[in-house]
């Protein structure tokens, strides 16, 4: 997200030089700034009911920032988020008292859900709406120095503002984007980069996501001319969206051809603003028509240099569930550079790339030491394997240590204590420090610590899966086939249990190659509770699912349907929702069985 400003002679914006200014100065020294910010913090919401209760009538004001922390960390326990529901839910039923903070909190975001397998609501303030519009800038000025974009260039975003709802005492609920999006952050800036976004804020805020998606690719090829970049905020959204043109193309070269609008789009005040905008362009029309009907036969390898010339780079969160997703893009992209955007959670922004060309797969974020205060619990495993073959809990961990204490190489959970009224909260993200960005740690995201595939003694996270995954489908190369997505589901309704994956798969596969896929994957795990469970047959054999085209996108409807927002929108790696997993086995259309341990 970009924005229009006059550029010096330098070749870069004053905004830009400024920014990044701002950051060398307050990562040169972050152990100050980050016990000022704790300072902040703790007085902003001095006399809360939840820090009262670890502080007593203790007296803040006259301490010095060092003493201060130690107090803090001393009196205040980490928590979960389980630990702070029954606040925060008071809070939602309407208790407007001090609870977590001073400021009253008017909205609260809704994580994805993916980790947990549920919503959790989590406090959204002003503050949130700041640091949002803060990193975006900084992550901008980081990209420009790398890939400078023409003044007057437009972005393709694909954004997306989902459901609003109140909760039972009258509070906005809704995605994190979402709240950026209505908030007076985003208006300042739509208003300053109007020239610069494809589509307009009724597209972003359509609340059909099919349908802004046609929006946002028919502006798109518009205005494909003046395409500086392509955006989304993770690559799912995009993947879904180039998916998606592969099948309406024709539709959206008869939309350009005679400047028109598909009857898909029934929202009027949509059908309004992009009829007001586009016009008919026969040229452009028979240009895409063409470059369609080459790219078809070849998989769609290109598609986005083909048919946005001048584009840059496509820019999108590329880390933790989002890496299944890159092989699919760099495909779409050819030689375009893939950029990870900077690294955040529904909680609290977390660090700002400030090495554009790094590939997806290595990217590490600079902490910035102003938006939460920041703790690292080391972690050391138990077990010899350092090479992250397998992600499993099995941890020692000693106590939190401050950010201006972590080590290079060492792994951490984070813990945050942010302005928005979450005190010592475990979120869950487990990182290595790669280096340092001056006095600023440069965290590379391993994998969310949550297990999410256990029957017995074994223990199975997320990054397990994705590994075995990746194992298993390397074979469907001597295909031309490809895998759209994946779930799983550890099945313990009969004994043994034991783990099913869903594949959804593009293209011919022959039986014989999904089974030797399924006896790859299940060979694959190398987590020692797993591998002797299989052994000793108190794991059963691992079951591929092969479900039918579209099955995913019947999940996403789905979970559309329940309040989820397609701009956040992560496949749940592993399901236990029954309604999700009812969708899943009326899909099956294949089963497989391993053999590896027969």
């Amino acid at each position: 997200m970009e924005q229009q400003v006059v550029m010096n002679t330098k070749g870069k914006s004053n905004e830009e030089n400024e920014i990044i200014n701002w950051f060398n100065m307050v990562t040169e020294n972050t152990g100050l700034v980050q016990t000022q910010t704790l300072r902040r913090i703790l007085e902003l919401n001095y006399g809360v009911e939840y820090l009262k209760k670890w502080f007593g009538d203790t007296e803040i004001q006259d301490m010095d920032e060092n003493a201060l922390e130690t107090l803090y960390t001393s009196l205040v326990p980490l928590v979960s988020h389980a630990d702070l529901e029954p606040y925060i839910q008071r809070i939602s039923d309407g208790d407007t008292s001090p609870i977590l903070t001073q400021q009253p909190i008017t909205n609260f975001s809704l994580s994805s859900g993916t980790t947990e397998g549920r919503q959790k609501y989590v406090p959204f303030t002003r503050h949130s709406s700041q640091t949002t519009l803060q990193i975006f800038r900084l992550g901008a000025a980081y990209r420009s120095r790398v890939y400078p974009v023409r003044p007057g260039g437009r972005i393709l975003e694909f954004i997306y503002s989902s459901k609003q709802f109140k909760t039972k005492g009258g509070l906005t609920a809704g995605t994190a984007t979402t709240h950026y999006y209505t908030s007076e952050e985003f208006k300042i800036k739509q208003e300053k980069t109007k020239s610069f976004t494809c589509s307009p804020r009724e597209v972003i805020s359509s609340g059909d996501y099919k349908q802004s998606t046609y929006c946002h690719l028919l502006l798109g090829l518009h205005y494909s001319q003046e395409v500086e970049f392509i955006t989304s905020t993770f690559a799912y959204s995009m993947v879904q969206a180039f998916r998606s043109f592969e099948e309406l193309w024709q539709e959206l070269c008869n939309d350009i051809r005679e400047g028109t609008l598909s009857s898909r789009i029934t929202l009027p005040r949509v059908r309004k603003v992009v009829l007001d905008i586009i016009s008919p362009n026969p040229s452009l029309a028979e240009k895409i028509e063409a470059n369609c009907k080459d790219l078809e036969g070849s998989n769609w390898f290109g598609l986005i240099p083909k048919l946005w010339p001048n584009a840059k780079y496509i820019y999108s969160i590329l880390t933790g569930s989002m890496l299944s997703y890159i092989k699919k893009l760099r495909e779409y992209a050819g030689e375009l550079a893939l950029v990870s955007a900077d690294y955040g959670s529904t909680e609290s922004w977390i660090g700002v790339n400030v090495d554009p060309s790094t590939p997806p797969e290595d990217v590490t974020f600079a902490v910035v030491p102003t938006f939460s205060y920041f703790e690292f619990i080391p972690l050391h495993r138990q077990n010899k394997i350092k090479d992250y073959k397998s992600a499993n809990d099995d941890f020692i961990e000693d106590d939190p240590v401050p950010l201006s204490q972590v080590k290079i190489g060492q792994e951490y959970e984070i813990v945050l204590t942010t302005f928005t009224g979450l005190y010592r909260y475990r979120l869950g993200d487990v990182v290595q420090v790669a280096g340092f960005y001056k006095g600023s740690p440069k965290l590379n995201f391993i994998y969310r610590r949550k297990l999410i595939l256990t029957v017995n003694i074994d223990k199975n996270t997320e990054k397990d899966l994705q590994l075995v995954v990746e194992k298993g489908s390397q074979l469907l190369s001597r295909t031309r086939a490809e895998l759209v997505d994946f779930t799983s589901y550890a099945d313990a309704t009969y004994q043994p249990g034991h783990y099913i994956i869903y594949w959804e798969i593009k293209g011919e596969v022959e039986e014989r190659i999904l089974g030797e896929c399924c006896r790859e994957m299940d060979a694959s795990f190398v987590d020692h509770g797993y591998v002797v469970s299989r052994r000793t047959n108190s794991i059963g054999p691992l079951e591929l699912r092969i479900v039918e085209s579209g099955t995913f996108k019947k999940i996403v409807d789905q979970l559309m349907g329940n309040g989820a927002g397609i701009g956040q929108f992560k496949t749940p790696r592993c399901t236990s929702n029954q309604v999700l997993l009812k969708i899943l086995n009326l899909c099956t259309i294949k089963t497989f069985h391993s053999t590896a341990y027969a």
